[in-house]
């Protein structure tokens, strides 16, 4: 099978579930959307010192559920496609959630805003965060848009496992700073 096939070559594109659809869809923006997050956390994960083998592998377990989420986000409501399609469930956002509270106990407490930046890997998971929230907002795009009670649910629970995840992310970049020694960089008014 070759890479290239010149299917897209005129502006459109196939959903996992069969349809094509233009590349402007919203449905491919937000599957592009995660695409791309998906991608800053390799570069995430690149940058992490060596010793964060337990903190990769959750990174890795996030990379693996955006794969889910773009799947789901390619399909459109009610094919066939979807039923063989893993659930984005409330328990992967409570995944995340402990993911940030054990974060957090390593952090010290956070009294001031922050500008994005630091060690490399803190800059990669701040870019990694505004991607994920512009993913987010545009599968609320897509939710407000959908009239399936099935697929108006699933959206649901991608849109709290994104929010989350950015959440997540926000935490992941002051964490990559203070294992790398540096500070959090405050906004100063």
């Amino acid at each position: 099978m070759k890479i290239y096939t010149g299917g897209g070559d005129c502006g459109k594109t196939s959903l996992f579930s069969g349809e094509r659809v233009n590349k402007s869809d919203l449905r491919v923006e937000a599957y592009g959307d995660v695409d791309e997050l998906n991608s800053l956390l390799g570069a995430l994960v690149a940058f992490l010192p060596s010793g964060q083998a337990t903190l990769s592998g959750e990174i890795q377990r996030i990379q693996s559920d955006l794969l889910h989420v773009g799947a789901w986000l390619a399909v459109t409501p009610g094919s066939p496609a979807s039923s063989e399609l893993q659930s984005i469930t409330q328990d992967h956002s409570k995944g995340l959630e402990t993911a940030i509270d054990q974060l957090e106990q390593e952090l010290p407490a956070l009294k001031d805003f922050l500008l994005p930046g630091g060690h490399v890997s803190a800059a990669w998971a701040h870019v990694a965060r505004a991607v994920c929230r512009r993913a987010e907002r545009h599968v609320v795009r897509l939710l407000a848009g959908t009239d399936e009670d099935e697929a108006s649910l699933q959206l649901q629970g991608v849109i709290m496992y994104l929010n989350r995840l950015s959440d997540y992310l926000f935490v992941l970049a002051r964490y990559c700073n203070k294992i790398q020694g540096q500070s959090d960089r405050l906004w100063r008014k």
